[in-house]
C-alpha cells in the first residue's frame, strides 16, 4: 500500500512519521487513525494551492537569470540613477577580460 504522505501530513499535522506498510504516528509513536475522506480532503486542498501558484514555477524556469535581466535593465538605461551608480560601480571594480 502507497500512502499519500503530504495530503496525510497535511489532513494530520501532528504526523511525524508515516509508513506505507504500518500507517502514520505521533510525536510518541502512537497510531494516528487515517480517514481515507479527511486525506481525500487534504489532496484536493494540496491541489488547488498548487494550482493557485503553478504560474510561479512555471514562470521560474522560463525566465532569465535575475543577473541577466539586471545587466539588461542597465545597459538600457532603465535604472534609476543611484541603482545605475551603484551596478557601475561593480562593473567597474571587476571588469570583463
Amino acid at each position: 500500500m502507497t500512502l499519500d504522505h503530504t495530503a496525510i501530513r497535511k489532513a494530520y499535522p501532528n504526523t511525524v512519521t508515516i509508513d506505507d506498510g504500518t500507517g502514520a504516528f505521533d510525536v510518541n509513536g502512537d497510531p494516528i487513525t487515517l480517514v481515507q475522506s479527511q486525506i481525500d480532503e487534504a489532496r484536493v486542498t494540496l491541489d488547488s494551492e498548487w494550482n493557485a501558484t503553478k504560474y510561479r514555477n512555471q514562470r521560474k524556469t522560463e525566465y532569465p537569470e535575475i543577473g541577466d535581466q539586471l545587466d539588461s535593465l542597465y545597459h538600457a538605461g532603465s535604472f534609476p540613477a543611484d541603482m545605475a551608480a551603484k551596478i557601475k560601480a561593480v562593473k567597474d571594480k571587476y571588469p570583463k577580460p
